[in-house]
């Protein structure tokens, strides 16, 4: 049990890749932010929400269960910061601090509490099997529709929120865990092979 939990991709990638570098997590951390970035560009307008289908809460969470907890989280917080500082890195290319404040914000504040749960799920073996990973990376993107439906729902009401913030997403948002969750065995076996 011990040496499966060992060989999680975190630790793997902590071990063998980035053997504890403070120089190289950093690059490990901005690179993660670059990639929930990227993500944030593929964003698809829907007609009657304020909030674009994207494939950030993917990138957020693989971010994680990659990095783990901590540097997941990092990135996260990084990628905040990057877009408020003015760089157009949020999606379809906005910046600035006023993104926080918008029907958006709620998702965005919650992407470092995301990929703290995907990484910590990822930490403890979940990313191994792909049902563990599944409901690990649910848990996760559970905590991304949560912060924007609080967010939503501050703005306008708790079922408006939820009709413009939450059903439209939430099939696509499944299907793209499946895919990213079926993917994490095969990351796991070719991470921990000798």
């Amino acid at each position: 049990m011990q040496q499966s939990k060992s060989l999680t991709i975190p630790a793997v990638m902590s071990e063998r890749v980035v053997r504890r570098s403070v120089a190289f997590d950093a690059l490990l951390i901005v690179g993660a932010s670059a990639v929930i970035a990227i993500a944030a560009q593929i964003a698809i307008p829907i007609p009657f929400s304020p909030v674009p289908l994207t494939m950030q809460p993917l990138a957020v969470l693989l971010v994680g269960v990659v990095l783990g907890s901590k540097r997941g989280a990092a990135a996260a917080v990084l990628y905040l910061l990057e877009g408020v500082s003015g760089l157009p890195v949020f999606a379809q290319g906005h910046a600035g601090a006023m993104w926080l404040a918008a029907p958006t914000g709620g998702y965005l504040m919650s992407y470092p509490f995301a990929a703290f749960v995907a990484g910590w799920f990822s930490e403890r073996g979940w990313g191994s099997n792909i049902g563990r990973a599944v409901t690990g990376m649910l848990v996760a993107l559970a905590v991304i529709y949560a912060g924007g439906w609080m967010w939503l729902a501050a703005l306008t009401d708790a079922r408006s929120a939820f009709l413009m913030g939450v059903a439209p997403f939430v099939i696509a948002d499944i299907i793209k865990v499946a895919i990213g969750a079926a993917l994490l065995p095969f990351a796991q076996k070719l991470v921990t092979r000798n």
